[in-house]
C-alpha cells in the first residue's frame, strides 16, 4: 500500500525527502549511523527515521530500492523505543556487496549480516512483535515466500516504539534510496515454521 506519511515523524529529517505517488525518496546526509557501543566503540544517533507510533503486538512490512555503492550504505525498517533500544533491518553495503542485516539494540548494539548474491531490485522486509520477540523476515522481488532472518528478544515493558522507514550512510553523504510501500497492522501470525 502506498506510503501515508500524516501521523509518522523523523527523526533527524534528511537533508533531501520527498513524496512522489504514494512512494518516499530520499537523500542521507553526511555521516549518518544509528549505532551504540559493542566493538567500534562509539555512539551514533544521527540516522535518519521516519516513525509511525504503535504500542502492543504488529506486523510490520516495507518495501524499498536503493542506490547502495559505499560502505554501510543501508536501507530498511526500524523498531524504535528510544536511543539504547531498537531494532533496524535492511540491505547494508559491505564488503562489496549488499547484505541483509540486523541491528539490536538494547543497551549496546549487536550486528548480524548475511550477503544476498542473487540480483534483484527491490527488497522487501516483514517484523512481527509477540511479547517479547520480533521475528524478522525477508524477501526480494525475485522471491516468493518470505524467509526467516532472525528472531531476536526485545523488551515487551517498552510497549510503545516508533516503526517506519531508516536509512543512512556512514561514510559520505547523499545515499539514496526510495520507499514503495509501508503497512503497519495487526500481527499476521505467531507462526514461524
Amino acid at each position: 500500500m502506498p506510503i501515508d506519511i500524516n501521523d509518522m515523524h523523523w527523526l533527524n529529517p534528511p537533508p533531501v525527502w520527498e513524496m512522489n505517488q504514494g512512494r518516499l525518496l530520499v537523500r542521507s546526509g553526511d555521516k549518518t549511523d544509528l549505532w551504540q557501543e559493542t566493538y567500534y566503540g562509539f555512539h551514533r544517533d544521527n540516522g535518519h527515521f521516519l516513525g509511525r507510533p504503535r504500542r502492543g503486538d504488529f506486523t510490520a512490512e516495507i518495501t524499498f530500492i536503493g542506490q547502495y555503492r559505499e560502505l554501510y550504505d543501508q536501507a530498511g525498517l526500524m523498531v524504535r523505543h528510544d536511543a539504547t533500544h531498537w531494532m533496524k533491518c535492511g540491505i547494508e553495503y559491505t564488503d562489496g556487496a549488499r547484505h541483509f542485516s540486523v541491528v539490536v539494540t538494547n543497551g549496546n548494539s549487536d550486528w548480524s549480516a548475511f550477503r544476498l548474491d542473487h540480483g534483484f531490485d527491490a527488497m522487501s522486509v516483514r517484523v512481527t512483535r509477540n511479547g517479547d520477540a520480533l521475528f524478522i523476515q525477508y524477501r526480494t522481488d525475485k522471491m516468493s515466500e518470505w524467509r526467516m532472518a532472525r528472531l531476536a528478544w526485545f523488551d515487551p515493558a517498552l510497549e510503545e516504539v516508533s516503526v517506519g522507514p531508516a536509512f543512512c550512510s556512514p561514510q559520505r553523504e547523499g545515499f539514496e534510496a526510495e520507499f514503495l510501500d509501508f503497512s503497519l497492522t495487526g500481527p499476521v501470525s505467531r507462526d514461524i515454521h
